[in-house]
């Protein structure tokens, strides 16, 4: 049996009893390392499971299945996922790999950030599309993310934005003279994600279009969901750029239209000001 086990969102201790069972059965246990991270390493989770953790890095799950899968067939392999197996990342091309293979599959699922999110005291059913905002660089500026954004609030839906990961990436330098030598890890602030998103507001009031969102739109700033040290804090777009919610991971929630209980929720992370920029339509909705 090949196992997808989902770890949440938090350190060793989010496993479920059902998973851990599982992993101290296992033959072979992976740890996926390049979608998400805990907010404790690969030692602390090997000492808590009691079990060696072999690191699943993009280049082995993407062109290596077959090396995950071997012997699954006779005997039990889990594949672990921080979050859940079929979160804001799937890995269905590993199932569908199994499947093909004749191997037997099952998924433990646990916590992710697109349910934890609620913590803020969003309703999870005012959500739309999930988007994922990526690192630019001096020649690469995509902006369809914020086209996603527009269309969820037409429709008076939060958008929750997952922020950009780098881990073993190469420099182009590196990859052109086929050095596996890899960069630091990079993993994108709430602050960044904001400095962008103003940017490219900036660029669509300059083509004169019809703003989806502005400087004062009331946004949410997370890090470290499901941690001890979770942090909170809700405010406007500007306010978000120049925001510091510690170490990584951190995601961002545009608002659409607020419910009163979800304006009185936000008001336990935000300052006095930090959300005057909204206002009521109708009896019982905020936007900003």
């Amino acid at each position: 049996m090949l196992y997808f086990i989902g770890l949440g969102l938090g350190d060793a201790k989010d496993i479920t009893v059902k998973g851990l069972e599982v992993i101290k059965g296992c033959s072979r246990v992976y740890l996926e390392a390049y979608t998400s991270i805990l907010t404790v390493g690969k030692e602390a989770l090997e000492e808590y499971y009691g079990r060696e953790l072999l690191l699943a890095d993009r280049d082995m799950v993407e062109q290596e299945a077959d090396e995950i899968l071997k012997g699954a067939d006779v005997s039990d392999v889990a594949f672990l996922v921080v979050g859940d197996p079929f979160g804001a990342t799937t890995h269905s091309d590993l199932v569908l790999r199994a499947v093909n293979a004749g191997i037997q599959y099952r998924v433990i699922h646990n916590a992710s950030i697109l349910n934890a999110v609620g913590c803020c005291g969003l309703q999870l059913y005012s959500f739309g599309e999930t988007v994922s905002i990526v690192f630019w660089t001096d020649n690469w500026k995509p902006e369809s993310f914020y086209d996603k954004i527009k269309g969820n609030r037409d429709m008076g839906m939060h958008t929750l934005c997952l922020l950009d990961i780098k881990v073993k990436e190469q420099s182009m330098e590196n990859l052109m003279r086929g050095r596996k030598i890899y960069e630091p890890p990079r993993f994108m602030t709430v602050a960044q994600a904001a400095e962008q998103l103003l940017e490219i507001v900036q660029n669509r009031r300059e083509q004169g279009e019809e703003l989806a969102i502005t400087e004062e739109t009331v946004c949410v700033g997370l890090a470290r969901v499901g941690a001890d040290d979770q942090a909170i804090q809700a405010g406007s777009l500007r306010e978000m750029a120049s925001c510091d919610l510690g170490g990584p991971l951190h995601s961002m929630i545009i608002t659409g239209h607020l419910h009163p209980l979800e304006v009185d929720m936000l008001r336990l992370f935000s300052g006095p000001e930090s959300l005057k920029g909204l206002k009521m339509t109708g009896s019982s909705t905020y936007i900003s």
